[in-house]
């Protein structure tokens, strides 16, 4: 994914508070999903390929595909907000584009518009393995900016 914009961040201690949030998320850690990168606007996460995530032929399953997209374009939305807000997906499309094989997979997303409350996030997984990579799904995610609710915060 080029960088087309050269996002500035609200918070100029974006990437600890991303990299902070995103400890907190049990179901990455279950997912077996890291946080590979953190820049304004742009995020990338990491998985392997496992057979308990699966679905019937033995491909990744699209709904895990689908959450690590999300999660993805969520915290590329919110390296831009403000250090007390909070970010919350309003809705998204998923293009599945090819089964996921593996043995790796790389899910990039960045801004494509940062408004004050609404975001545009377009995100890509990426199959990783000896012969290069391969687009398996893309996602656009629209986010939103939450201040003021003590129950989403970060």
């Amino acid at each position: 994914m080029s960088r087309a914009h050269e996002w500035v961040p609200a918070d100029p201690d974006f990437a600890a508070r991303v990299r902070a949030s995103f400890a907190r998320q049990a179901v990455m850690a279950t997912l077996g999903i890291g946080l590979e990168e953190v820049q304004a606007g742009r995020v990338v996460l990491t998985m392997r390929h496992r057979q308990d995530l699966t679905q019937q032929h033995g491909f990744l399953h699209a709904g895990v595909v689908s959450t690590a997209l999300d999660s993805a374009c969520g915290y590329a939305a919110f390296s831009l907000m403000p250090a007390q807000a909070g970010v919350l997906t309003i809705e998204f499309k998923v293009n599945l584009l090819a089964p996921a094989r593996g043995p790796d997979f790389r899910i990039e997303a960045e801004v494509t518009k940062a408004g004050r409350s609404i975001s545009v996030v377009d995100g890509r997984a990426l199959e990783v393995g000896a012969a290069g990579s391969r687009l398996v799904a893309t996602m656009t995610a629209t986010l939103m900016t939450v201040l003021g609710r003590p129950d989403v915060q970060h």
